[in-house]
């Protein structure tokens, strides 16, 4: 009997952490432009093309995890003797997690002999990734059950902090996070927010920077105020398509805490279709998600 940690391609995980713990099944997600639709699968997937087709004026659609396909991939788990831990992206800004619950609850009725856990990790991006990562190595570390890992994920799971900015607000007012006039405004004065995902998992805006440059440092900012041990606290960064800003935050985290982040990455297109490209994330852990 093994233990298998799922989750959703929202994590932004890429393929060689993936295919490095055997413990771990993502599954990929769903987005389309127009009519075409492309599976969100880390190291398959080419991002870089992606973001160039929204600059470009496309516009993709994104959709949640049915619970048939829940329902089947954790049987397939369940069948060859596994117990499955499903840590799910945030039901604040999608429908998957409460899917997972309808396709446990059935499978927990079929399968009485076997554990399966649903946590909503309130969590999106690499802030859902850096749970992830942590609960495979504490499998890993302990071999602890299903239930214990479960348990352990929801209190580790109001540290995890996820900050963003964006470039181009009309995706922020797509969304209807800010206002056609806050977007408008803000385009002109070059007025870039500032983001965080709160307790309830939604992404919600907190503050607002003049210029790029700015809105970068304010990421770093909040993970001083929030992160009490940077030295021995996992740090990611995702970007859309903007490697050259990601370096800059990496060189800006250095400068301040005397630590390199520990992973760069896409953010994938199931969130960078909402948020645009240009997105700037930092992720790390800390007392509180501010």
């Amino acid at each position: 009997m093994a233990i298998k940690i799922v989750t959703e391609s929202t994590c932004d995980l890429p393929r060689e952490y993936i295919d490095a713990h055997e413990c771990l099944d993502v599954i990929p997600m769903v987005f389309q432009f127009g009519e075409q639709e492309q599976l969100d699968v880390a190291g398959e997937v080419d991002d870089h093309a992606n973001y160039e087709r929204l600059r470009a004026g496309a516009v993709a659609t994104t959709s949640q995890l049915n619970v048939d396909l829940l329902y089947n991939r954790f049987k397939k788990h369940l069948q060859n003797g596994d117990d499955v831990l499903y840590l799910a992206f945030s039901s604040g800004l999608s429908g998957t997690c409460s899917n997972g619950v309808l396709a446990a609850s059935d499978l927990k009725r079929e399968f009485p002999e076997r554990q399966i856990e649903v946590v909503d990790t309130l969590l999106a991006s690499l802030s859902e990734g850096m749970l992830v990562t942590r609960t495979v190595e504490r499998l890993e570390r302990t071999g602890e059950d299903v239930a214990t890992l479960a348990r352990w994920a929801e209190a580790e799971r109001p540290h995890m902090n996820a900050w963003f900015t964006v470039d181009d607000l009309k995706y922020l007012k797509r969304g209807g996070r800010i206002s056609a006039t806050t977007a408008a405004l803000g385009t002109m004065l070059s007025i870039k927010p500032v983001l965080h995902v709160d307790d309830a998992g939604h992404l919600v805006p907190v503050g607002k920077e003049r210029g790029r440059k700015r809105s970068l440092k304010a990421l770093v900012d909040h993970m001083a105020e929030l992160c009490d041990d940077p030295r021995n606290s996992p740090i990611y960064i995702g970007h859309g398509d903007c490697i050259e800003d990601a370096q800059l935050v990496a060189d800006m985290v250095e400068q301040r805490f005397g630590v390199r982040p520990d992973m760069i990455n896409y953010i994938g297109l199931v969130i960078g279709a909402h948020s645009g490209p240009g997105t700037l994330a930092l992720f790390f852990v800390g007392k509180n998600r501010g």
